[in-house]
């Protein structure tokens, strides 16, 4: 008899490591699938080879990274089921990432799909009628087997068909975590992920930010949106500059590293070589006819970087600010602005 697989919408949470080692238990096989946007899980995609060994040596689990971030883009747009208490669109993004797993089953030879979700667990996404919501829209009603409250849903597919064994499935509800762990336990496992919301989207001060995008209240919108900007967000000091710019400031030397490596031809760069001190990136400030910016934001985000770099004697001080903008390179003297000026530029 074949081998049965199934694929695993992976988190890297306590829920999806235990409803993927649940099944793995029967003796089925599992590829869990690690989802990847710019909202959650972006850094693995540095490394997946890396993030494989150690779902390998940590849990047993053969895992893979997915990157969906551009059709991710497009379904935060206009998500049907809209959002929840920040810029979260948690019903949807299940659509959208059972859709996706759907898609792959042939490729895999999977019979079902798995998911962690608990009945009651999260108010908004995992309620009796909301589950069905997404087993509906996903076009997944019969594939779906949720491993850890299964007992308390209908039967799918892979149970009817005796791929699964109902009987050594769960009944696991509520907000509760003490099962899960008694469960991850039996499995030997104690390293994992406390219980918190990974999702940026979710974040009260990072969702807004993004929503303004979206919004159409920035520089940045929804038809000229990329990756990049997304990426760039979620760096350092932000801010929107009088005459319009966006300028982002890291706060330290690995920010800076981050911002240098995601900048890109049409950001201008501005540092100070003189003293230790902030990079920063005024985006999207020129085009491949010469540069764009603002005299103003310019000066702005000048003196940002003076307020911003080493104190002298405790107090900021005027600083020679280098200036690169394309293969132009200046430098001007910029004095420090007084946090008072600019508090209302802060994203």
């Amino acid at each position: 008899m074949d081998a049965v697989r199934a694929l695993s919408l992976f988190s890297g949470g306590l829920d999806s490591i235990l409803a993927t080692r649940v099944v793995m238990a029967q003796g089925i096989e599992v590829l869990a699938v690690r989802f990847i946007t710019p909202f959650f899980g972006d850094a693995f995609l540095r490394d997946p080879a890396g993030y494989r060994r150690e779902m390998r040596e940590k849990y047993g689990i053969e895992a893979m990274v997915v990157d969906v971030g551009e059709d991710y883009l497009q379904m935060l747009r206009r998500p049907a089921h809209g959002f929840g208490r920040y810029f979260n669109p948690c019903i949807d993004c299940k659509i959208f990432m059972l859709k996706r797993a759907r898609m792959m089953m042939a490729d895999y030879g999977a019979s079902f799909l798995i998911s962690g979700e608990v009945l009651g667990q999260r108010p908004m996404s995992q309620r009796r009628d909301t589950l069905n919501i997404i087993e509906r829209d996903s076009g997944c009603r019969s594939l779906l087997l949720r491993p850890l409250s299964a007992k308390l849903l209908k039967e799918t597919e892979a149970e009817q068909q005796g791929l699964v064994d109902r009987e050594r499935l769960l009944d696991f509800s509520g907000r509760g975590r003490s099962r899960q762990i008694a469960l991850a336990n039996e499995f030997e496992i104690t390293d994992f992920p406390a219980p918190a919301g990974g999702c940026i989207l979710a974040d009260p001060i990072l969702s807004r930010r993004i929503a303004r995008v979206y919004d159409g209240a920035f520089v940045v919108n929804q038809e000229n949106m990329r990756i990049t900007d997304i990426r760039l967000m979620l760096i350092g000091r932000q801010f929107l500059l009088p005459e319009g710019g966006w300028l982002i400031l890291g706060r330290d030397e690995k920010e800076a590293l981050r911002l240098d490596e995601l900048r890109e031809a049409e950001d201008i760069a501005l540092f100070v070589e003189e003293r230790p001190g902030p990079l920063a990136v005024l985006r999207r400030a020129r085009t491949a006819a010469g540069s764009t910016a603002a005299v103003g934001d310019l000066a702005a985000a000048a003196a940002l970087v003076a307020r911003y770099a080493k104190k002298i004697r405790g107090r900021p001080a005027p600083a020679r600010v280098v200036i690169v903008d394309g293969s132009s390179r200046r430098e001007a003297v910029a004095e420090p602005i007084a946090d008072e000026a600019f508090a209302d530029w802060v994203i």
